[in-house]
């Protein structure tokens, strides 16, 4: 049977390979050669180092000369090909985003909007690089409008970065097609990556810098030119710590801000800007006018009001926000007895209010190394970069002179031989030959003679030309005086840093420094246990795990409505300032605070939203914890120990293990001599102090049993005897246990006549 044609690929692929090969067999394979072998993992590290580089290089790390990724430099760049200045039109941003993919960034349209929207967000640049017009985002979090909405054009801050692209400052690349050349770096006038900051993730290391203010920044440039050696206190004096878009306080000392600048990396902490405001007759209420970098504002809101649902910080009553153009969030204390640094306090350690800032200074050195860098070094690279700037950009001045001078001495020379340059060219068949073999010109100056207008030929405009030569040359001889000293090139710098100061520095409209420093108070650790309202609950817990709080003390025995399919499990009276302690089948104690369970309105919710507590794990046990009080707990084994309170005392939702092993039980400790009864009904009775006190482990053995296990365990006082309660609701004491008093881990005897069936004490 004949198969089937396969079509497709295979087809394509066959037919070269087949059309190149001869009848013959032994004629040789002419690509057998090109086929090559080596280990996979060598293959596959060359190729991810590979992507890993193109990675760092040409996305994630930004360049310590200019302060930007190939993104943000190819959007600036093509923003100033469209001639979209800061005192020109707007152009809409899908004009924009459309030139940068298609000319220089082959990528993305949506990646390409948004870091030119993020470029013109106040909330994100300090000093921003696009100017924007329509809606593009905002600190709430919401995303910028759509690109054929908004409208963009480069600020006077973008200009300045892009100052000196034409006088060949800098080096041009070809694009990714090679129709078009593109900077590899911008000339940059001021050290935008400290001023602006950066962020980015490579391939095994990620970078972020913190925003600065640019008249510091500035001014620690200058210092450097001054004393290159200048030691690292020296400049952390002069640039005291970030200087972030949004404000806010820097609460670290000035030795832990040195020490980040001095390695590169480091931690910042940094807190919302608050103040108190009295609302009359003892009212007042706390206004949060600044938030932290990067926290969004919504999700601020959500974190505080799910804080004051909770009640984790039970002294805050309500929040609110009452935002416009500037920040205003209004904090609510529950009482005015309450102290507002104590509130804030609380409040810093539970929400964004207070945020860790992870500096990490790891940038790309001339372009081609990451390198994690102190503040010194990116200084001196923005400084090298700008001393390679001037050196280049007078070389192009110089270039442009001499042309110039030549130009204008042909002139002179045209002047001084007018009436007869006049008959060359009137006569002459070839004037430029004549004129360069009579006057010794060059063809440059000929051209121009010969393309001068009739109206040139003034008395004036030989003057002109004159002076003109005369500036130029004075021009020609400070340049290459410049060139040939290499001081008054650092002159020269910090004369143009200086410029740039007074345009964007602290005179400038939002110049001012607008981030605080200043260190953390010290605040009394506040007691929020003592701030939660004393109340009677009773807490039911259903067969199905659901838990709620009913105000007052109940009968425990009351009807109360639960879901269908479920029904009452366990019942006890406590205080809305009790920690109920949960003890269930895993042998781990779990602690939840009695003023977070939900109210008794509803069915309450599932206990096991509130803690860790797995499904296939049982609640054996729930009772209010208190400070002193021992615990017996028991295996199903017999194996058991007591166990303090504060040993049982969990800290997070996963609980806290205690007993290893299968439990049974866990019984408050009170009396002298315990009695455990198993499986079998026999009871033993023995001293309470042969059992050790532990906090985790399987226990000691309790009874011994020849088959079955513990059923039950209660701690008594023999001299009061034992009592249960009998089905009909009776109770009976048997005063005298002298026949069941034992040893601990002996078998025990019978248990006393009337015992319940189901082996427990009840």
């Amino acid at each position: 049977m004949r198969k089937p044609r396969i079509s497709g690929w295979t087809d394509a692929v066959r037919g070269p390979i087949q059309s190149t090969m001869s009848d013959d067999p032994n004629t040789p394979d002419p690509n057998a050669d090109q086929t090559t072998s080596e280990p996979l993992s060598r293959a596959i590290g060359e190729r991810y180092l590979t992507y890993a580089l193109s990675t760092i290089m040409n996305r994630a790390l930004p360049d310590a000369r200019d302060g930007l990724k190939p993104v943000h430099r190819r959007i600036l760049f093509a923003m100033r090909e469209l001639r979209l200045s800061p005192t020109g039109a707007f152009r809409k941003s899908a004009k924009i985003s459309g030139d940068v993919m298609g000319n220089y960034h082959p990528h993305g349209d949506a990646a390409i909007y948004d870091a030119m929207a993020r470029l013109a967000q106040p909330f994100a640049m300090r000093y921003p690089l696009v100017d924007g017009q329509g809606n593009f985002g905002n600190i709430d979090g919401d995303n910028p409008a759509a690109s054929r909405y908004t409208e963009a054009r480069l600020t006077a801050a973008a200009e300045a970065l892009m100052e000196g692209l034409a006088e060949d400052a800098v080096d041009f690349r070809p694009n990714y097609d090679g129709t078009l050349q593109e900077p590899v770096v911008l000339p940059a006038a001021f050290p935008n990556l400290l001023c602006n900051g950066a962020s980015g993730i490579a391939v095994g290391m990620a970078t972020n810098v913190p925003p600065h203010n640019l008249h510091e920044v500035i001014d620690a440039c200058l210092h450097l030119i001054k004393a290159p050696d200048a030691r690292d206190d020296t400049l952390i004096s002069i640039m005291p710590g970030p200087d972030f878009p949004t404000g806010g306080v820097l609460v670290e000392s000035r030795e832990t801000i040195a020490e980040a600048y001095r390695t590169g990396r480091g931690s910042l902490r940094l807190r919302a800007r608050w103040v108190v405001e009295d609302m009359g007759r003892g009212q007042w209420q706390i206004v949060v006018t600044e938030i932290p970098y990067q926290v969004q504002k919504s999700k601020l809101i959500e974190r505080l009001a799910e804080i004051i649902q909770t009640k984790k910080v039970p002294i805050l009553a309500d929040v609110r926000d009452e935002s416009a153009e500037d920040i205003r969030i209004v904090l609510e204390p529950r009482t005015r007895a309450v102290d507002a640094e104590q509130l804030m306090a609380a409040l810093f350690r539970v929400s964004d209010l207070e945020v860790r800032f992870g500096l990490n200074m790891n940038v790309l050195i001339d372009g081609r190394v990451p390198k994690v860098c102190s503040l010194k070094e990116v200084l001196r690279a923005f400084l090298d970069h700008r001393r390679e700037v001037l050196v280049r950009r007078s070389n192009h001045r110089l270039d442009k002179i001499a042309a110039r001078l030549e130009v204008l001495e042909g002139y002179m020379i045209a002047f001084l031989n007018l009436d007869r340059v006049i008959e060359i060219i009137r006569n002459e068949d070839d004037p430029k030959a004549v004129m360069i073999a009579e006057f010794r010109l060059t063809e440059v100056q000929v051209e121009a003679i010969l393309n001068m207008r009739l109206r040139a030929l003034r008395r004036l405009e030989e003057m002109e030309l004159r002076t003109e030569h005369e500036k130029l040359t004075h021009e020609r001889e400070g340049l290459m005086a410049m060139l040939a000293d290499e001081g008054a090139q650092w002159a020269r710098i910090a004369e143009e840093l200086r410029e740039t100061r007074s345009k964007f520095g602290k005179s400038a409209p939002g110049g001012q420094r607008r981030t605080e420093i200043g260190e953390a108070s010290e605040v009394a650790e506040i007691d929020m246990e003592a701030m939660i309202e004393r109340e009677p609950i009773t807490v039911i817990l259903s067969r199905m795990g659901w838990i709620r709080a009913l105000k007052g003390h109940q009968p425990l025995d009351a009807e109360v409505k639960f879901k269908d399919g479920d029904g009452p499990f366990m019942a006890l009276h406590a205080e809305t300032t009790d920690k109920l302690m949960i003890f269930a089948a895993n042998g781990r104690f779990y602690t939840l605070p009695a003023n977070n369970l939900p109210g008794g309105r509803g069915m309450g919710e599932p206990l096991r939203l509130m803690i860790d507590l797995p499904n296939d794990a049982a609640v054996i046990d729930m009772f209010p914890w208190r400070d002193g009080e021992r615990y017996l707990v028991a295996s199903k084994a017999g194996d058991g120990f007591i166990v303090g309170a504060a040993d049982i005392l969990a800290q997070t939702r996963a609980g806290k293990q205690v007993l290893n092993g299968e439990p049974a039980l866990c019984r408050r400790v009170a009396g002298d001599h315990v009695a455990v009864v198993g499986q079998n009904r026999k009871m033993l009775v023995f001293p309470l102090d042969e059992l050790p006190e532990m906090a985790r482990g399987k226990g000691v053995r309790l009874q011994k049993f020849k088959d079955g296990g513990l059923s039950d365990a209660i701690c008594i006082t023999l001299a009061e005897g034992l009592r249960w309660q009998e089905s009909g609701g009776r109770t009976r004491t048997e005063p005298d246990l002298t026949e069941w008093l034992g040893k601990r881990a002996t078998a025990g005897r019978m248990a006393p006549r009337g015992f319940p069936r189901d082996n427990k004490f009840n």
